[in-house]
């Protein structure tokens, strides 16, 4: 029992958000510092004020998660839940604002704000990997391959060399079936000629015995 009670605590301890109520509480906790660096784009300048409130009343939440695990009961658990919802609806805020301001970016041409956008955490970037990679090749001139893009031109260059490694192995295969089979035709072009030439030798022979006989029988 009390091996189980010292592997709970570890757990409790190790997690990096509280477990109370993590369907909730992990999609905010993981997606503060994504909101966070909104503060660094201009487009979110007039947020500012209202994007530290929300990381600060994260943090606070966090930390009541993590008492009331710690068996606090000056915490009341519905109030941390409700916290909790209220702080959802504000995450929800900002990651349809940050979808939404990437799809702009997409409108204006503005590179900038597409590479901050992309690079944010925030926006989905593999229901939208069509979309950055076209704008990326329309605008290469202009914007910097990193992060996102990076990745998607080094899983690229990954699949052509998959590509061409699996062509080589393909031609190699063929090439080998294909010796193979002119291996075999050969053999049999040898064999036919050899059967060939024993026939004709076997007819030039019975020519040559028959012709004899033909002689043998005129001189008697």
């Amino acid at each position: 029992m009390k091996k189980i009670i010292l592997i709970l605590l570890a757990t409790l301890l190790s997690a990096k958000n509280p477990i109370i109520y993590s369907a909730l509480g992990d999609v905010i906790y993981n997606n503060v510092d994504k909101i966070q660096s909104l503060k660094d784009i201009n487009k979110y300048e007039s947020e500012f004020a209202k994007i530290v409130k929300y990381v600060d009343d994260v943090k606070i939440a966090k930390s009541q998660g993590f008492a009331i695990e710690d068996g606090n009961a000056n915490i009341d658990k519905i109030q941390y839940l409700d916290k909790l919802r209220d702080l959802s609806k504000i995450n929800d805020y900002f990651v349809r604002s940050a979808n939404q301001s990437f799809m702009d970016s997409l409108k204006s041409q503005d590179n900038v704000l597409f590479s901050q956008m992309i690079n944010c955490g925030l926006v989905d970037n593999e229901a939208n990997k069509e979309k950055i990679i076209d704008y990326y090749f329309a605008h290469t001139e202009d914007i910097h391959a990193f992060g996102v893009i990076q990745n998607y031109l080094n899983e690229d260059l990954k699949l052509k060399k998959a590509k061409e490694a699996q062509k080589k192995l393909y031609k190699s295969k063929k090439m080998k079936e294909e010796e193979k089979i002119k291996r075999i035709r050969e053999r049999d072009q040898a064999e036919q000629a050899k059967l060939e030439k024993k026939l004709d030798d076997e007819v030039k022979s019975k020519k040559l015995q028959i012709r004899n006989e033909q002689k043998s029988e005129l001189f008697r």
